[in-house]
This record gives structure tokens, C-alpha cells and sequence, in this order.
């Protein structure tokens, strides 16, 4: 997004000497070796975090992303993570880069920033970057950003739902140095975790200060290999190759103005429709989106910063596209991306944002995909989740007096919406489908709770020629007295159908459940006590579905009811297909006479 990117009016001496580098030519195969290398340092990044941090929303979700970017911050390779830390890791370096100046960053420097105000998502988004030199030249910078369970402010797990404004929600990093000139810095490293109510926070830090220091090593034993001009010139010619294919594939698609509406149900205080709008511009191989329109509000509580709003649209776009176009900054500088100062997507300074990063983040992939679903809706399928937010779970710790913090990660599963040829699977939507969901029996170990049920909802998927996935329903108790912070939707506004797919099921969680006081959780966000043994109950949306039911072939639904994803009654009012026979024998057919005439007389219902 080439609005975004720092210019200096007159770069330092060895930025300078580096322009020439960038302009000699290099061998492709040497420009792929270096890739390679680059993802599979990526990779080690992300895994090293798994491996090494002691908290579950870091050792088991996957809830990380590991990039490799230039001395200036511009975004050279990355891991398999969230996709929508494709951007919200980038732009807090790139502050960094700024900021500290020619000669700010030093060989064995180690930084942290999680300021959503500086480039970030939301603050327990911690940015954890080193830079790497050689020959005296800062060459290339290693970074890794995790979700941390909790950042301090006025509730433990990152999501005060109300916080006035962004101070309230935790403490602001926009760019610290943990390690200098390769010496720790104990008093930051101490202050950090005072100001941490999670009792593993800093094995979690150093699980990523260790993973960025590998980064460094790993990328040194690559510019010693192949040198620095040769680096530097694969980077440049990596980045100039995505940006072609990027328009390349642009130029194909027909010319146009293509806009979309979508809403958030109601921000965490009640107020309703935060409303989306999504303008997109297709010329020739550029591309504009454009969110003006968006709400602009000044009392809601539903902000998505700029960087979260940014990695949303790349997200979605990338889903949309060849997926061997490299994800770096000549994809992201393909985009001319419009969000005005002071709507819902990119907010005035101070607000919070806590919510506004799940809601209406997600809602940013779903206003692109409903937009382009008028282009390419073969490729068309919001990558995005309509939850609300983690359903988190704090109290005391029976076995050592201590907070816990339990994010659920191991009770999310939906959204996952159809394409063109592929019913929705795997339980994940995209969006946060590289997530791992935490096991029961190893949460139940490390928290005091018990899973007492996950299973799939019949007839939560939304209809289509290809099905939206199953919504599902978690059962979870709570062993200890503890509070439990609920905010949903998805309830009035699902999972969209695409080119005549119908939407998935409604979210719906019900607490306290099981006894007399259970009730379902309405349009406001609140912390709600349990006592000992009580649970919550979560039923999940299911997926959108893609394309008109009716085209469905028959065998496809019979199979849907015999799988028990689709009702026999469902089957003949979304899909038509009519069934004879019992599910529990199983004796159940195809009628196909009454199955043609039924189809026919909903065609006809349909003509004006």
C-alpha cells in the first residue's frame, strides 16, 4: 500500500550505497534459494515459539506469525500463521526503523512493540523483532508476533470491555529494546513483567526473544553464504516478481466498481449495525478499496486500527488469488488501500480496540469477498469469523493461588464457509483456520476446567450447491469459581451465502448452564460469574454456503442426512430433495419423481 511505506528525504550513507545494489542483476536461482531459505527460517521462528513458550495460547494455538523483512521494514517473507498478522507485524517494525534512525540499531539489539497505535492489531499482539547485520550493514530484520494472554489494564486477558480508551486496556510497547548491543535488558525485561498478571509471561517473552535471536543467526549463516549485495538483490527481485503477478492477475479481471455493505451486530456496549462499506476499484491492473462510508460514530467501541484493518484486506484478497504469488510487500504495494481517519477502521488516537480487532476486523474480509463475489465469485468465500470474542476464563488457581487466564482455545470451531468445487471443511474458517485448537485433556491439565461436549449442529451449515460447513456446539465447565467474559455476534448478521449460497446458522451462548439461572447472552459484553461446576454453552455458526441450493445434486444431500450435517426436513426445504425411508435404520433413498416435481415447483415460487 504504497501511501504507507517511509521515504526519507535524503537516506543515510549505507542506504545510499545499497540503491546500487538493488539495481544489479540477479541470478533467479539463487533469488529462489534465498526465498527458500527465508521461509524455512520463518518456519523454525514460529516453531522454536511452539516449542519453547510455557502459556497455551502461544505452545499449542498456533496464534503467531514469523517474518522476514529489509533494513528499511519492508516485508520479504513470513511463516504460516494468522493471516492477519501479514500486516499488523510489519508496520511496528517499520515504526522501529524510524524512530531509533540511521545508527539506532545496533548488532544484537532485540526489540518489542504491541502498540496499535504505532502499527499494531491490539496489545496483546506482542511484535518481538531483532536486526541482522553484516558488514557493519543492517541488512535485514527477524520478526516474530505472538498473542499473549494478558497485557494488564483493568481486567486480566486483554479484552476490557470497558476500558475508555486505549490506556485502560494494558501497557503500550511502540518500541522497546529488551536486548542491547546483545545485553539484556533486565530492568525493561522486569518491568514488562510486572505490569503482566500472567504468572508464565516471561517464558512466553523469551520463548520469542529466543525465536528472533535464531532468526538472526540463522539469516547471518545466509548473508555469509551468499553475501550482501546478492541478498539484497533477491529481495528486491522477489518483491518486484510478486508485485508483477500481483497485477498480472488484476489486469484479468473485468473493470468496474464493485461495493458492498456489511455490520457488526453491536459493538460490546449495545449499540448497534456498526456498519462496513466496501468500495472496490478495478482498472486495468490497479486496484483501489476504499472504506469510506464506514461508520464514523463517535460513542461506539469498535475500532479496528489501520494495521489491523490493512492485514484483514490482504488477507482476504490473497484467499482470492493465485496462491503462488509471493505474500510480501510487492503484493501489499499493489493495493491503494483509502480507510479515512476517524471511522470504525482506522481510529482516532486513543480509543480502544480491544474488540474492534475480532469485530469489525473480520467484517473488513467479508465487505472485500462480498465486493469481488461480483468478479471472481469462484474464488469468492470470506476468510473470517463471526464469534465475537474469545470466550476467556479467570480466577484463582486451586493448586498454587495464582490467576489463570484461559483464552478457551480449546473450544472454537466454525464459520467455515463454501467455494466453488469444496463444501466448507475443517471446522476453521481461513481467517483463523491456522489456528490448532488446544487440546481438551492438556487444557483440563494446566486449567481447572472440563470440556463436557464439541460435536457439530445439524443443520447450521448454510445451503448451497457446495454446503457451508457445520456450526458446533461446546459444552464447558468451569471447576473453580470464575468469571467469564462474553461477547457475541454473529447472531443477527451470520456467515453470508455467496452467488446464492444461504448463510449459516446464528451464533447463540447460553451461561450458567445447566441450572436455574442459565440465561443467553444478549447484545451486551459482560463478565459473568460461575461458580463451581457450572458451564457455558456455545453454539457456534456454521459456514456459508455457495451457489443455489437447488443445484445440489440429490446423492450429495443424501449423504449430507446420512452424515447427519443435513435433517431430512432440511433436505426438502433447502434443497429439495425429497427422501423415503428411516436415518436410523438406515433404509433412507432418493424419491427421485417427488424430488423433480418439488424442485420445479420451487423454481417457479422463484419467477417474479
Amino acid at each position: 500500500m504504497r501511501s504507507l511505506q517511509p521515504r526519507p528525504a535524503k537516506a543515510p550513507p549505507h542506504r545510499r550505497s545499497r540503491r546500487a545494489l538493488r539495481r544489479s542483476a540477479i541470478d533467479p536461482v539463487d533469488a529462489a534459494i534465498i526465498l527458500g531459505a527465508f521461509e524455512t527460517i520463518c518456519y523454525e521462528m514460529a516453531t522454536h515459539v511452539s516449542l519453547t513458550a510455557t502459556t497455551p495460547i502461544l505452545n499449542q494455538s498456533n496464534e503467531r506469525n514469523a517474518t522476514i523483512l529489509d533494513g528499511t521494514g519492508q516485508l520479504a517473507a513470513l511463516s504460516v500463521g494468522i493471516p492477519q498478522f501479514m500486516l499488523s507485524s510489519t508496520l511496528p517494525v517499520r515504526f522501529a526503523v524510524e524512530f531509533f534512525g540511521p545508527g539506532g540499531l545496533h548488532d544484537g539489539d532485540v526489540l518489542v512493540g504491541n502498540d496499535p497505535y504505532h502499527g499494531g492489531g491490539h496489545l496483546p499482539d506482542y511484535n518481538v523483532f531483532a536486526p541482522v547485520f553484516h558488514d557493519g550493514c543492517c541488512v535485514l530484520i527477524a520478526s516474530i508476533q505472538c498473542h499473549h494472554a494478558d497485557t494488564g489494564g483493568g481486567a486480566p486477558g486483554g479484552y476490557n470491555v470497558n476500558a475508555p480508551d486505549i490506556w485502560a486496556e494494558g501497557v503500550r510497547f511502540p518500541a522497546v529494546k529488551i536486548f542491547e548491543k546483545g545485553v539484556k535488558r533486565r530492568d525493561v525485561e522486569y518491568m514488562m513483567a510486572a505490569n503482566n498478571r500472567t504468572p508464565t509471561f516471561l517464558g512466553d517473552l523469551r520463548a520469542q526473544v529466543g525465536a528472533a535471536q535464531l532468526g538472526v543467526r540463522r539469516l547471518q549463516e545466509v548473508l555469509a553464504r551468499f553475501g550482501t549485495a546478492t541478498v539484497d538483490g533477491a529481495v528486491r527481485a522477489i518483491i518486484a516478481h510478486a508485485k508483477r503477478r500481483f497485477r498480472e492477475e488484476v489486469a484479468r479481471w473485468p473493470d468496474g466498481v464493485y461495493e458492498s455493505d456489511t455490520y457488526v451486530d453491536h459493538d460490546p456496549h449495545g449499540k448497534r449495525d456498526i456498519h462496513v462499506h466496501c468500495r472496490v476499484t478495478v482498472k486495468g491492473s490497479d486496484l483501489r478499496v476504499d472504506f469510506t462510508g464506514s461508520d464514523e460514530r463517535p460513542d461506539i467501541q469498535a475500532y479496528s486500527t489501520f494495521g489491523n484493518t490493512r492485514g484483514y484486506v490482504v488477507a482476504q484478497l490473497a484467499s482470492m488469488m493465485d496462491p503462488t504469488i509471493p505474500k510480501n510487500e510487492g503484493f501489499f504495494d499493489s493495493i491503494e488501500l483509502v480507510v479515512p481517519k476517524g471511522c470504525c477502521l482506522n481510529p482516532p488516537e486513543g480509543k480502544s480496540v480491544a474488540a474492534g480487532t475480532h469485530h469489525p476486523g473480520t467484517e473488513v474480509g467479508e465487505a472485500v469477498a462480498k465486493a469481488l463475489e461480483q468478479v471472481v465469485p469462484e474464488r469468492s468465500c470470506p476468510q473470517i469469523y463471526k464469534m465475537g470474542m474469545p470466550t476467556v476464563i479467570f480466577g484463582t488457581h486451586p493448586s498454587d493461588g495464582k490467576v489463570f487466564i484461559d483464552h478457551s482455545v480449546d473450544s472454537f470451531a466454525a464459520y467455515c464457509g463454501a467455494v466453488k468445487g469444496q463444501d466448507g471443511w475443517g471446522a476453521m474458517n481461513v481467517s483463523f483456520g491456522n489456528l490448532i485448537r488446544a487440546t481438551a485433556e492438556i487444557n483440563e491439565s494446566i486449567f481447572p476446567v472440563r470440556q463436557l461436549a464439541r460435536d457439530y449442529e445439524t443443520d447450521s451449515g448454510g445451503a448451497g450447491e457446495f454446503r457451508g460447513n457445520c456450526g458446533s456446539l461446546y459444552r464447558k465447565q468451569v471447576l473453580v469459581p470464575a468469571t467469564i467474559y462474553t461477547y457475541v455476534v454473529g447472531k443477527r448478521y451470520p456467515m453470508p451465502g455467496i452467488a446464492g449460497g444461504k448463510p449459516g446458522s446464528a451464533n447463540r451462548l447460553v451461561v450458567r448452564a445447566g441450572g436455574e439461572s442459565a440465561f443467553e447472552v444478549g447484545d451486551t459484553a459482560q463478565y459473568i460469574q460461575h461458580e463451581a461446576g457450572e458451564r457455558y454453552e456455545y453454539h457456534y455458526g456454521g459456514g456459508g454456503g455457495w451457489g443455489d441450493p437447488l443445484a445440489r445434486p440429490p446423492e450429495k444431500v443424501l449423504d449430507d442426512v446420512l452424515d447427519e450435517y443435513v435433517s431430512v426436513e432440511a433436505a426438502g426445504r433447502d434443497y429439495g430433495v425429497v427422501l423415503t425411508g428411516a436415518l436410523a435404520d438406515p433404509t433412507l433413498a432418493i424419491d427421485r419423481e417427488a424430488t423433480e416435481q418439488l424442485r420445479a415447483a420451487m423454481w417457479a415460487a422463484r419467477k417474479p
